[in-house]
């Protein structure tokens, strides 16, 4: 895999992550999705990176797994599991990700944009999972985080049918956060991402963890894993320096302790 592959831009606190394989519709193949992998893990770990914006290009997000790729895999566990390693890797990261899509997110692309914790979505986007015309089923968490944001009967329509379905449509399911005008998804999603970047760190990261660890808890621990998260961010200079910063009427600085 050519660097080119993946073009990763840092805009302040922001990394922005672009797939450009543009021949290839932005097809996944095995070292892209390594270079994914490793490019979240170095923003994960670098503390002068606060959120991570990951995209396409105007056309395609991504079509998903490369199908030259797909005789190679099926034939070997260990390769399978490697070309996998992104989407393991994914629910681990603690910081925010999130996906700005336009055109196809197809498959594997459209599994990449669940893995994010938001998704902006131009208004001529479409997602799909046509596994099931391939023999195969979405296996980077499709059957299983997709169903759980739409619910069993719209799943089972689009896992099943392999159709595809538009970014209104995602945003009436709860898959999509937003919807913008075609073209504007990186803008949109590079703004939240500023944003986000500008808030106190300790807590963007905690809210992430105990929302997506909380959520298959029943509700008694679950509260208590906000309770826990709570107290913890009572006591970070962050949480110090915001109150001081509201009485002082000034803009908080935060320093991520």
């Amino acid at each position: 895999m050519s660097e080119e592959e993946l073009l990763i831009e840092t805009v302040g606190l922001v990394r922005i992550l672009r797939i450009n394989r543009p021949r290839a519709r932005n097809a996944l193949s095995l070292g892209l999705r390594q270079r994914i992998a490793a490019a979240l893990q170095e923003a994960d770990c670098d503390r002068d990176t606060r959120a991570v914006v990951i995209t396409g290009d105007r056309d395609v997000f991504s079509v998903g797994g490369d199908i030259k790729e797909f005789g190679r895999f099926s034939s070997s566990y260990e390769a399978t599991l490697e070309n996998q390693r992104v989407w393991r890797l994914m629910p681990f990261l603690t910081i925010p990700i999130i996906a700005a899509v336009e055109g196809l997110a197809l498959g594997g692309g459209a599994e990449l944009a669940l893995h994010a914790d938001i998704i902006i979505a131009g208004d001529s986007a479409q997602f799909g999972f046509p596994e099931v015309a391939l023999g195969i089923l979405p296996g980077n968490g499709g059957t299983q985080r997709f169903t759980r944001i739409v619910g069993k009967q719209l799943a089972m329509r689009y896992l099943l049918t392999g159709e595809r379905f538009t970014a209104e449509q995602a945003l009436s399911m709860g898959l999509a956060s937003e919807v913008v005008p075609a073209g504007c998804a990186l803008d949109r999603a590079s703004e939240l991402a500023a944003r986000i970047a500008d808030l106190p760190p300790l807590a963007v990261r905690r809210i992430k963890d105990v929302v997506l660890n909380g959520a298959d808890l029943p509700l008694a621990p679950a509260l208590a894993l906000e309770r826990n998260g709570y107290l913890t961010l009572q006591q970070t200079a962050d949480h110090a320096e915001a109150a001081r910063a509201f009485s002082e009427k000034r803009t908080p600085q935060f320093s991520g302790s």
